[in-house]
């Protein structure tokens, strides 16, 4: 059995699709696959009761207790090994809301098996404020990107795509939540491919 872990900092809305898509398609049985855990860098981090709802363990790893951003996913890393089961790294780490950049340690250390959702059309609008920049720009269309995560921010390989259009009028607040709607569609789609691919 592939372990799964999620990493969120706020409502969980993504983390949620998944572990929904994978109780209701039976994840273990289809894909040899499991969530593990979740962990939120934020006490108040809504989607943690949504995790726990579902029975899934998780844990709380403030980093403003770490001097160092290298400190703090250092602790992440031995968070997520003690959630394995088989004894070595997780199949898959998802970045699900996680609104902290990793270090390149972490990264190397789950190198290809780390994905993060990002609301924009990547390579455009890497970054913060992506809705807005988006309507800025004059953008007829918007959406959301699954992708690899490499040590260089919003890029790596692209695993999957949504689109939605960009409508007259548009406020970042209306484009953002019709995205979201897609991303909770997006991103269970690109794990489920990427188990697949993976020998799932």
């Amino acid at each position: 059995m592939r372990n799964i872990v999620l990493l969120i900092s706020g409502g969980g809305s993504n983390m949620a699709a998944i572990v929904a898509a994978a109780q209701r398609e039976d994840w273990p049985g289809t894909l040899g696959a499991c969530i593990a855990g979740v962990i939120s860098n934020r006490a108040d981090a809504g989607g943690l009761e949504l995790a726990r709802e579902a029975g899934l363990p998780t844990a709380i790893l403030d980093h403003r207790s770490y001097a160092r951003r290298e400190d703090f996913d250092s602790a992440l890393a031995q968070q997520i090994a003690q959630w394995d089961r088989g004894g070595s790294v997780p199949a898959l780490v998802l970045l699900a809301g996680f609104m902290r950049i990793v270090s390149p340690a972490f990264v190397a250390l789950h190198q290809g098996r780390l994905l993060n959702i990002h609301p924009s059309l990547l390579p455009a609008f890497p970054g913060l404020h992506t809705h807005q920049r988006a309507i800025d720009a004059g953008c007829r269309f918007a959406g959301a990107t699954v992708h690899e995560v490499t040590a260089e921010l919003d890029h790596g390989p692209i695993w999957g795509q949504a689109v939605v259009p960009v409508l007259p009028g548009d406020s970042a607040e209306r484009l953002a939540a019709r995205v979201l709607t897609q991303e909770h569609l997006l991103y269970p789609r690109v794990v489920k491919a990427f188990l697949r691919q993976s020998g799932g």
